[in-house]
């Protein structure tokens, strides 16, 4: 099973089509395995004793990892939004420059995002780089929103991501998401078909002028934004399978800002999407 972040499917977090993780293969390769994925695990027990059957690796990456690295590279976009809502007012006198270093440090963020994705190992520096850039993005757009329609708007949204968040936990930890070969491959078509149509909505709004093909305003708004956030939640289920095969099959500590990076790109989509959505709903699309 891949992921859907470029960052996680470039490595070994999933299965392979035999049913391998990458992580292990090989270990696997050393013993001589060829169907049980499990054999190697170092975290699966002997039914007959209860003890592991392979010596656990100090080096793996636990879920304790994942959580303080999400929480420094979360930290660091909220950190940077407050700095950019604060210095960055969005008024008549400072409007295109504020906006201005908003689409400059999105940019940055887009870049440094790419340039993590194809490196082999992660890199901190650049990941908390993103997240920096990308939190004085955010900073300036909530702040927009909250001169234009209210600081509710921004409260609302927020409110809205932390719920996404926990309803998908909450319901992959109960199992009923299945993340299946199936659910990714959907998941996967229908956000390039997304994707593709967002761009051609913005190549007729920066060409034609107005709101393009009307996709990002009025009842389409409304039905595309509904429709970005089911992909985030299902974003979301893609990303918890990869920590949880992580974790089961011992992948190298240093991943855990991976999965860092993955979560924060998920949750700052679901974020924009949330705040459009309100956006649209107050009457200001």
């Amino acid at each position: 099973m891949r992921s859907s972040n470029p960052v996680f499917s470039r490595r070994g977090f999933s299965r392979d089509a035999g049913g391998y993780a990458g992580f292990d293969a090989q270990y696997q390769a050393q013993a001589g395995t060829a169907t049980n994925p499990y054999a190697t695990n170092p975290y699966a027990t002997d039914p007959a004793t209860g003890m592991p059957q392979a010596p656990v690796r100090t080096n793996a990456m636990t879920i304790d990892d994942v959580v303080s690295r999400t929480a420094m590279t979360l930290g660091t976009v909220i950190l940077t939004a407050t700095i950019a809502w604060i210095a960055l007012p969005v008024d008549a006198a400072n409007l295109n420059k504020s906006y201005g270093i908003a689409i400059g440090a999105a940019l940055v963020a887009f870049v440094l995002a790419l340039v993590q994705s194809f490196k082999r190992k992660p890199t901190p520096a650049v990941i908390l780089g993103y997240a920096a850039f990308e939190g004085v993005f955010l900073g300036v757009i909530s702040s927009a929103t909250s001169t234009y329609i209210g600081a509710g708007a921004v409260v609302q949204a927020v409110l809205g991501t932390m719920c996404v968040f926990a309803g998908v936990l909450f319901a992959y930890k109960m199992r009923w998401i299945r993340v299946t070969r199936r659910f990714y491959g959907f998941v996967m078509a229908a956000a390039m078909g997304f994707m593709l149509l967002m761009v051609v909505n913005l190549l007729f709004t920066l060409f034609a002028g107005g709101d393009g093909l009307g996709f990002r305003s009025g009842g389409l708004g409304i039905l595309f934004g509904v429709i970005g956030v089911i992909l985030g939640a299902c974003f979301l289920a893609l990303d918890f399978k990869q920590v949880e095969d992580g974790v089961a099959y011992g992948a190298p500590r240093e991943e855990a800002w991976l999965a860092a990076f993955g979560l924060t790109m998920t949750l700052v989509w679901i974020y924009l999407e949330m705040l459009r959505l309100v956006q649209i709903l107050s009457g200001n699309d």
